[in-house]
Protein backbone atom coordinates (compact mmCIF):
# COMPACT_ATOMS: atom_id res chain seq x y z
CA UNK A 1 0.00 0.00 0.00
CA UNK A 2 1.37 3.06 -1.19
CA UNK A 3 1.61 5.73 1.78
CA UNK A 4 0.50 8.96 -0.53
CA UNK A 5 -3.00 9.56 0.63
CA UNK A 6 -3.16 7.36 3.77
CA UNK A 7 -5.72 7.94 6.68
CA UNK A 8 -6.12 5.96 9.96
CA UNK A 9 -9.47 5.69 11.37
CA UNK A 10 -9.92 3.68 14.90
CA UNK A 11 -13.26 1.90 14.39
CA UNK A 12 -15.43 -0.80 15.13
CA UNK A 13 -15.57 -3.59 13.94
CA UNK A 14 -18.76 -5.39 13.73
CA UNK A 15 -17.59 -8.89 11.62
CA UNK A 16 -15.17 -9.83 9.65
CA UNK A 17 -14.81 -12.69 7.14
CA UNK A 18 -11.37 -13.35 4.70
CA UNK A 19 -11.74 -10.74 2.31
CA UNK A 20 -13.17 -7.93 4.19
CA UNK A 21 -14.40 -6.33 7.66
CA UNK A 22 -18.03 -4.75 8.41
CA UNK A 23 -17.08 -1.57 10.32
CA UNK A 24 -18.53 1.52 11.61
CA UNK A 25 -16.83 5.27 13.51
CA UNK A 26 -20.30 5.23 15.57
CA UNK A 27 -20.02 1.80 16.76
CA UNK A 28 -23.84 1.48 15.63
CA UNK A 29 -24.56 -1.67 12.81
CA UNK A 30 -27.29 0.58 11.08
CA UNK A 31 -24.01 2.52 10.17
CA UNK A 32 -21.66 -0.54 9.39
CA UNK A 33 -19.94 0.14 5.48
CA UNK A 34 -17.74 -3.06 4.15
CA UNK A 35 -13.98 -2.62 3.82
CA UNK A 36 -12.06 -4.61 1.86
CA UNK A 37 -8.60 -6.10 3.39
CA UNK A 38 -7.04 -5.67 -0.21
CA UNK A 39 -7.35 -1.89 0.92
CA UNK A 40 -6.59 -1.87 3.85
CA UNK A 41 -4.33 -2.44 7.01
CA UNK A 42 -5.96 -3.45 10.23
CA UNK A 43 -4.56 -3.21 13.70
CA UNK A 44 -7.41 -5.49 15.96
CA UNK A 45 -8.05 -3.93 19.41
CA UNK A 46 -9.80 -4.64 22.46
CA UNK A 47 -13.46 -4.87 22.53
CA UNK A 48 -13.57 -5.25 18.72
CA UNK A 49 -12.21 -1.69 17.89
CA UNK A 50 -9.33 -1.68 15.52
CA UNK A 51 -6.99 1.41 13.81
CA UNK A 52 -7.56 0.74 9.90
CA UNK A 53 -4.94 2.31 7.50
CA UNK A 54 -6.92 2.86 3.94
CA UNK A 55 -6.14 4.87 1.30
CA UNK A 56 -8.37 8.67 2.00
CA UNK A 57 -10.23 7.95 -1.33
CA UNK A 58 -11.65 4.34 0.32
CA UNK A 59 -12.60 6.60 3.14
CA UNK A 60 -14.12 9.63 1.34
CA UNK A 61 -16.21 7.07 -0.35
CA UNK A 62 -17.60 4.90 2.47
CA UNK A 63 -18.48 7.98 4.64
CA UNK A 64 -15.92 7.39 7.44
CA UNK A 65 -14.44 10.44 6.94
Amino acid sequence: MSNSNLVDLTIQVHHMTDRADLVSDTGETDDAVWLPLSQCEVLQRPNCMAVVTMPEWLAVERGLV
